[in-house]
């Protein structure tokens, strides 16, 4: 279609048209012809005509302001622009760090005393480990594991450790399930497979792993063993959350815990290489700088598989934590994931590298 037919036809001006507009005159109604034109009714009822455009039409049109320009490419940003967010913990460290040192100065005092007394501390984080899991499970799942047998009988299974070794923790473990299978059927039928299954798991994630802990405690150097235990977990841990929090760009398991990079296991492995072979040379008797690479290397793994797999639990579960416990670290149970997978690691390989004596 021809542009020019949208355009209004021309109407001369004059006193008759111009008379009729001035700053104060209210618009009249609009009405239609027979033959389909706009008439103003007032022109209509005093002239019999009409006028498709004029001076009426364009005074009765307020003015267009005009479009603003968009700013040129270079114009300054304002100055209220917030600034990029910064990459924060997602823990108050400070809590962090104060709890983690309360609970470090508790294990090395109990170290330096007497054995027994940090075989007592293990037993009550074990059973407190116990039931921050039972607690969660049922919770969540409505799974019923016993705690009564699982807490005794973690217990017997420690100190069977440090007493018999590892023969006396496999018998414990044996007696221990037997009782979740016996104090089980005491209530209804319903479920049971799946209740004892559970508190057959439990005994073995959680007492059992913590029993290689107190079979490292048996040793002449018992206690720089377990001090290099918990030094490589610990400098392993700080490591991959240093080096990721830093750098950390590659997923390592986004499905199970979407905050552990590759580039966080890179640096628990180089921190945990570095401190092995400082511990093997100066606190492990008999032992070499070269050992403890491996043991480091072996630990940094240990440890971020065992997080991985508590993290997979939790998950399923559909918590972020196990307990509130520690603030700024959840309950034991976030403590131990990778403690107790790392405890039969190091000390299978120290038997290896130095023996058990």
């Amino acid at each position: 279609m021809n542009d020019s037919s949208w355009q209004p036809e021309p109407v001369p001006a004059g006193p008759a048209y111009d008379a009729q507009v001035g700053p104060h005159t209210r618009p009249m109604p609009i009405v239609p012809d027979a033959a389909g034109r706009d008439f103003d009714d007032r022109e209509a009822r005093d002239r019999g005509g009409a006028a498709d455009s004029g001076p009426l039409f364009r005074a009765d049109t307020p003015p267009q302001e005009p479009m603003p320009s968009p700013p040129p490419p270079h114009a300054q940003q304002p100055q209220d622009a917030s600034p990029p967010p910064k990459k924060r913990a997602g823990r108050d460290l400070r809590a962090a760090i104060g709890v983690g040192v309360g609970l470090g100065a508790v294990i090395f005092a109990s170290l330096l005393i007497v054995k027994a007394v940090f075989v007592g501390v293990v037993v009550v984080a074990v059973v407190v480990g116990l039931w921050e899991l039972t607690s969660r499970l049922q919770e969540q799942k409505g799974i019923k594991a016993p705690l009564v047998p699982l807490a005794v009988g973690g217990a017997a299974m420690v100190i069977a450790g440090y007493v018999r070794g590892a023969e006396g923790a496999w018998v414990a473990m044996a007696l221990t399930v037997l009782a979740v299978l016996v104090w089980r059927m005491t209530e209804p039928p319903e479920d049971y497979l799946k209740d004892v299954t559970a508190g057959a798991f439990a005994a073995f994630y959680v007492p059992f792993l913590a029993t290689f802990v107190a079979m490292l405690l048996t040793a002449d150097d018992g206690a720089a063993r377990v001090i290099t235990f918990l030094l490589l977990t610990v400098v392993s841990d700080t490591g991959a959350y240093a080096v990721g929090w830093r750098f950390g760009k590659t997923k390592l398991a986004p499905r199970i815990s979407p905050g552990k990079t590759r580039e966080g296991l890179l640096g628990a492995v180089a921190f945990a290489m570095a401190a092995g072979a400082l511990c093997m040379e100066f606190l492990i008797v008999g032992g070499s700088w070269w050992q403890g690479l491996l043991l480091g290397l072996a630990v940094a793994v240990s440890a971020t598989l065992g997080d991985l797999g508590e993290s997979m639990i939790k998950r399923d579960l559909g918590i972020k934590d196990m307990g509130t416990l520690l603030p700024g670290h959840g309950g034991i149970m976030d403590r131990l994931d990778s403690l107790l997978p790392t405890a039969p690691v190091v000390w299978l390989l120290l038997a290896a590298f130095v023996g058990t004596g």
